[in-house]
Parts: C-alpha cells; sequence; structure tokens
C-alpha cells in the first residue's frame, strides 16, 4: 500500500495539511504572546525576537515548510515516476527536520511539560499540542510511513547536528544580552535547563543538559538515517520487477 499512486497522493496532501496545522499554531500564539505583551507594556520587538528564538518555534517553522516542498514535488515531479525518490536535498532537509520534531517531542515531554510557567506566558493549550506533540507525532509517522523516503548516507548526521549547534551557541551569547519582559531578570533563555542560574553548578549542569541533548540529537539522527536507508533497500527489492529493468524492455 505505500508505494501506490493513491498512498502518496494521500500523503502529499497529509503533509501540506499538516503543515497548515503548524502554521496556524504559530501564528495563534504568535498573535497571543505579542497581544499579552501590548497589554502588559512590555517591549513588542523584545518579545517577538524572543517568540523566533525557541527551537520548538524554528523547529516546527522550517518542518512546515519543508513539508510543503516535499508535498509539491510529491504532486508534480514524484507522482509522474512512481520509481522516483525525493531529490537528496530535499530528503536532508527532510531527515533534519525529522529529528528536530522529534527531539522537540521528547524534550518537552519529559523536561518541560509539567515546569511552571510565568503568569502571563501560558500557551495556547491546542497550538501547545501541536507543536510539542502532534507534530513531533505526525513527523515521525512521515518517517514510517510516506512513500519514497530516500536512503542517505551516514555522514549527513553531521549536516543534522549543524542547526542544533548554531541555535545552542546563539540562544547562550544572547541570553545574557536580554531582559526578560516577564521577569525583569538581566537575562532571557528560552528552556530552564539552559539557564545557569537556576543551578548550583551554574554552566557546569547546563552543559551537561547540552550534552545529553547533543546525544540524543546524534542518536535521533541516525535513527533517522538508518530507516530512510532501510525503507529504500526495501523498495528497491520490491521493484525487482520494475519494467525499466526487464530484459528486452529497451528493444
Amino acid at each position: 500500500m505505500l508505494r501506490t499512486p493513491a498512498w502518496a497522493l494521500t500523503w502529499s496532501i497529509l503533509r501540506i495539511a499538516m503543515a497548515g496545522v503548524v502554521v496556524a499554531a504559530i501564528v495563534a500564539q504568535l498573535i497571543e504572546s505579542m497581544s499579552r505583551a501590548a497589554a502588559n507594556g512590555q517591549d513588542i520587538a523584545t518579545v517577538g525576537w524572543n517568540f523566533f528564538s525557541y527551537f520548538t518555534i524554528l523547529s516546527n517553522a522550517l518542518a512546515a515548510v519543508v513539508l510543503v516542498l516535499v508535498a509539491i514535488w510529491g504532486l508534480t515531479t514524484g507522482r509522474r515516476d512512481e520509481y522516483s525518490s525525493e531529490p537528496r536535498g530535499l530528503a536532508v532537509a527532510l531527515a533534519s527536520v525529522t529529528t528536530y520534531m522529534i527531539i522537540t517531542g521528547i524534550v518537552y515531554n519529559t523536561l518541560l511539560r509539567s515546569v511552571p510557567l510565568y503568569e502571563g506566558t501560558e500557551p495556547i493549550p491546542w497550538s501547545n499540542e501541536v507543536l510539542h506533540l502532534i507534530g513531533p507525532v505526525f513527523l515521525l509517522l512521515d518517517l514510517l510511513l510516506a512513500p519514497k523516503r530516500r536512503g542517505l548516507a551516514w555522514k549527513t548526521v553531521g549536516i543534522i547536528a549543524i542547526f542544533p549547534i548554531v541555535w545552542v551557541v546563539y540562544t547562550l551569547i544572547r541570553a545574557n544580552l536580554v531582559t526578560n519582559p516577564a521577569t525583569g531578570d538581566p537575562w532571557w533563555y528560552p528552556y530552564p535547563f539552559l539557564n545557569p542560574n537556576n543551578f548550583d553548578n551554574g554552566y557546569g549542569t547546563v552543559a551537561l543538559y547540552i550534552v545529553g541533548i547533543a546525544v540524543a540529537i546524534i542518536a535521533i539522527g541516525l535513527l533517522v538515517v538508518w530507516i530512510g536507508r532501510a525503507r529504500e533497500d526495501g523498495r528497491a527489492d520490491a521493484e525487482v520487477g520494475d519494467p525499466r529493468f526487464t530484459p528486452g524492455a529497451d528493444a
């Protein structure tokens, strides 16, 4: 079933629909955050910049873009050739956002779901679930069920790791240059486990969290690449009957 034209069409439509839901969740939360900031007399520019400094928001936004691009390919070029695989660039991008979204889901639901928030910063419930649970689950299902996933080289994991590394460096540099709009603290960290002021050992504990999450990203990246390679190998085995390789097909 996963290799039929009907399934390819269905999954492309589901990708576009999921991207739309994710964008709606981001926009709804942004409007809510900016409205609260304005009502509380907070600096709108800082609140907006902070909003787009969350790994959750960035990973979801990237995922929405990539899902639309892959869906468009599936509805055009990919639909014309049932034996084709995703272009390598799209496949790398899809493997990357899949990793980021799965990590987002794991980190939030294991470390952050029960963490109390400052009054006035609570997320919209449905938006929060889309960004931290539904979106990550969909990307996991995409990895397992989407047609034409391309197998990638193991070194792709190095490419996948670039964005999280850049984000962590950016976050730690910017944190002490920003005043927290909600508390007035002379720092702003998007997540409590990155804030050295929350721990007796300061940056030592933060470093442990970063190492732990880095290991998780590499592990999930390896898993994503492995599944993609296994699925492409399985598809190749099933396509032995491809008429393009039938003796005399060129006659």
